[in-house]
Order: structure tokens, then sequence, then C-alpha cells
């Protein structure tokens, strides 16, 4: 874990759960395990906070617990995941995913999940079906059964899973407890649950009223107590993955291209582990069956497009024999390491310019190259290839290699030649993207700190303007409070909402980078 990653962590927490739990998790991130005595020691913090703060975080999967390391009876140790609380920053991508696979059920049932933490099925399904209800016209409501539905289908493909049970009374260690099994982590509970979503009560009625009646229904028993379920990040994760695989066979070949990697890896997700380096065998009679009925290929044409695929340079699809017509598989880590090389190759050229880039390409793909070779196989002046080189040395992007002809190391007997690393290189690369997106959200706190006076005063009015549309105000009334912000205030309120837009943009732009660069980087651990 490096300083950036826990800087962004910090800034994360800060942002979504206050600067308290921020305090507590950088402490643990820094420190390691350590019992609540010690915690509150070394925070100086009020023992009662600390323990809300651990609260708030185990309740999010950011912290684990476990038995102290000096063995039964001691104290127990507090962790927090780094990685967990880096998934925080693409909480706004898991919900917008659900949307499109699942419509506004399945992005409100994510959304909930995601503040929460983790929820029961029936205490989810009210929720979002009196979310849903409050945004349909008088007199419609949402049916409980529906959202059940929507619910039901993000657990058979395996975007929710349940939580691993609660240490039994006599140990205390949220690590070690076995995990469910396969069948466990995905069967939907039988629940009793009848109605419709109800909308809310008024302001009127008082928060204190809400607050009891919704005490009262939650009390009502409807068989899932004590079955919790949170988002399976990991499944989010390979669907991303796969994304990423089929828009970039989009972009080099064809749509036809994309839809039939797309067929395959739709095909293989449940039997292909994460960890796979690549998909299990196809055959093409399979595939050929499993196309979408709208897309009318014969199969002579298949066959072609499967032997285009197999014979392009980025090798994103496999022959792996010759039976049921010929057997194909999609290579997961050859096409994410192709993936990170044309991020690499971006980044090189968006900041040392196409010639830079040409250099970098080049190495990569002979390996070793003397300065000499550099200038003849790019085609660039000495002097230009010389300062070119430097500059990518400099910046860690390309290394420098010493052969010795003789054990003196003399510089007129040894060769001096340049390579590219392409896994310290990710790795760099990664670590200038958490602090690129630690500088977003800092810069964005700093903006909203700077206009608070006036981000508040913008959402008094809109509250009393709710307020008046809700009662039937007059026109007149509407107008006048309308004018409580004047012009000046309207413009410096525009122009405040179109930077955060594009803070909250870049953020989204370089966390997709930031999931390539992860994705390449954990296939290759895993192939070695």
């Amino acid at each position: 874990m490096t300083a950036q990653e826990v800087r962004l962590c910090g800034l994360l927490l800060r942002e979504h759960y206050g600067e308290v739990v921020e305090k507590v998790g950088t402490h643990l991130l820094r420190s390691g395990a350590q019992n609540l005595r010690t915690i509150v020691h070394e925070t100086g913090m009020p023992l009662d906070l600390v323990k809300k703060c651990l609260c708030v975080l185990v309740q999010h999967g950011a912290c684990v617990f476990s038995l102290g390391r000096k063995g039964p009876g001691s104290p127990t140790e507090y962790q927090t995941s780094c990685s967990q609380i880096l998934t925080i920053l693409r909480y706004p991508r898991y919900i917008y995913t659900a949307k499109t696979l699942y419509g506004d059920t399945g992005e409100l049932i994510v959304e909930e999940l995601l503040q929460r933490g983790h929820m029961t099925m029936s205490s989810t399904v009210k929720t979002v079906a009196d979310r849903l209800t409050q945004n349909m016209e008088d007199g419609r409501s949402m049916d409980y059964s529906e959202v059940s539905s929507s619910f039901s289908k993000l657990v058979e493909t395996h975007f929710l899973q349940r939580c691993p049970p609660l240490p039994g009374a006599g140990t205390t260690d949220s690590t070690t407890p076995a995990a469910p099994s396969f069948s466990d982590c995905y069967k939907v509970p039988h629940v009793t649950l009848c109605g419709r979503g109800k909308r809310q009560l008024s302001s009127e009625d008082g928060e204190d009223q809400r607050n009891a009646k919704k005490a009262k229904l939650d009390s009502d028993t409807h068989g899932d107590e004590g079955i919790y379920w949170q988002v399976n990040f990991e499944r989010f994760h390979l669907h991303f993955r796969d994304q990423a695989i089929i828009s970039a066979v989009a972009n080099k070949l064809d749509q036809t291209s994309s839809e039939i990697v797309r067929t395959m890896l739709r095909m293989s997700e449940v039997t292909t582990s994460p960890i796979a380096t690549c998909t299990k065998p196809l055959s093409a009679n399979e595939i050929f069956r499993s196309l979408p009925s709208n897309y009318n290929i014969a199969r002579p044409i298949l066959d072609q497009y499967l032997t285009l695929l197999v014979d392009d340079p980025m090798e994103f699809v496999g022959k792996a024999g010759e039976s049921g017509g010929g057997m194909y598989v999609v290579n997961l880590h050859r096409a994410l390491a192709n993936l990170a090389r044309a991020t690499l190759e971006s980044v090189v050229q968006e900041r040392f310019g196409s010639r830079s880039a040409r250099i970098f390409r080049l190495l990569l793909r002979k390996r070793h190259l003397e300065q000499k070779q550099v200038e003849d196989f790019a085609m660039i002046p000495a002097k230009e290839a010389k300062d070119m080189l430097y500059t990518l040395l400099s910046q860690n992007l390309a290394q420098l290699q010493e052969i010795p002809k003789t054990p003196d190391y003399a510089p007129s007997r040894t060769f001096y030649l340049y390579t590219v690393n392409q896994l310290p290189t990710a790795r760099m690369l990664l670590q200038n993207c958490f602090k690129t997106v630690a500088n977003l959200i800092d810069r964005r706190l700093f903006e909203a700190k700077e206009n608070k006076r006036l981000l508040e005063k913008s959402q008094r009015i809109e509250a009393i303007l709710a307020s008046l549309q809700a009662s039937g105000a007059e026109p007149e009334q509407l107008t006048e409070v309308e004018e409580m912000i004047t012009a000046p205030e309207k413009q410096q309120l525009e122009g405040l909402r179109l930077h955060i837009n594009k803070l909250d943009s870049a953020e989204n732009q370089v966390d997709e980078t930031i999931f390539l660069l992860e994705s390449y980087i954990n296939s290759t651990i895993s192939v070695y």
C-alpha cells in the first residue's frame, strides 16, 4: 500500500462518512491491525466515537475484525481494507451498470445496498418500492413483487450475494468463518411480502412520526430475518472487464465481431474462474446457436469472422482445437495486456508527443535496442531521438540496461540497451492515477468549501420552492422566492456546477484507466 493509496482512501472516507471516520480509517491503514484500546490511545479520540467509526467501517465492509495475534483471550483486532475503500470511487459506475441492465428498479436496489452496506431483501424491497412510488403519478404505486423480481434477477446473475454468516458465539473473528458455499451465496429466501409502495408523509408530520411508523413496519416478520445481502463487487468488475474487451474489438474490427466476442463471454461467464487467463473452450456450433436472433449471420460467415479474430495481432480470440467445427477461447489475459499497452502508449503520446510514442511503441515491440537502432527504426534524427529517450528515461517510462563485454564495465566496451518493462510501467502509471483522482477530489472539496454560503442559500430556496409547489402556491409567490438569488449569484452558481461536473467527469474517466491497469496487474500476478 502506497502513500497515494492511503491519501485517496482518506479523501473517499471523508467525503462519504466524515472526518472522524477518515481519521480512524487512515490510522488503521497506516498502522495495520490494532485492538480497540490501542486505536483510542493513538488517535486520541473518545472510546464511544471510535466504536461508532468502527461500526460504520464494518457495516460497509471496509474493516474486518479477528482474534488478537497473541491467541485466545487476547483483545479483538481491527484492520481496514484499502481495496474495499477504493471501491467507493466506482459507486456511480456500479449504479449506472445496474440501471443499464435492470432499469430504474435495479439502479435503486444497488444504490440502497451501497449506501447502507448491507440490508435484508424485505427491507430493500420496501425502501425501493417506496422511492419508486414517490416519483410516480398520483394514484399509481409500485408493487413489491416487481421489485422482488428485479432483486432475484440481480442475485441470479451474481451481482448481489449474501453476506458471510456472523461468527458463532464462541468466536470473535470476522475473517475466519467458513464462507458460504456457492449455492448458499446466491440462494434467494422465500419472502412473504405483499403490498405496494407507499408515498412519504409530508414534512408537517414530523421526523419523529415517520421514524415511529417505519419502526412499526420493520417489526413485521417476512421470513428473511438475519439474511443480509451486499453488492458483489467482483462480479461487477468482471462485467466491466468484458465490456472493455467488447468495446476494444468493436473499435479494432467491427460491431459484428464484437457481438461474437460478447456471445462467447456471456456463454462462459458462469464456467470461467475470475482469475482464469482464458475462457473455457467453445465450439463454433455452440457460438452459432447462441448468437442473438437479430444477427442473421450464416454459418460460413461466422467461420470467417472467427478466423479473422484468431489471426488478428491483438489476439483477443484463440483457437483451442478442431472438434465441433473448431474450439475457440477468449484470451482474457492477452486482451488486458493489449489494452494496458494501448493505455501506456496513449499516455506517452499525450504527454510527450507522437514521436516519443513511436519510440515507446518500438521499444515495447523490439524489447531491447541501442540508441542508434532506435534512431534508424523510428526514422528520427539522432539529436531528437537522444532527447526523447532521455526524457522517457527520466520519467521511468523506459529503462537502460548495461551489458559489458569485459568485467571492468568500461563505457567503450559496454552495450547500452533501452527497454520498456510493461508491468512496472503500468504500476507506476497506476500510482499516478491514484494521485490524480486524489487531486480531483481535493479540488472539488475546496470548491464546495469556498462556495459553501452560496450553495446553502441555493438549497434553502429550492426546498422552499418545492414546499410551495406541493401546497399549490400562486405563480407570483414562486417568482418572488426565485428572485431571492440575484443574477450574479445565479451566474456564479452555474459556473460552479459546470466546474464540479467537469471534475466528476474527469474522476470517472481516470477511474476507467485505474480499473484497466489494476485488472492487467492482477491478471499478470495470477499468471505467474
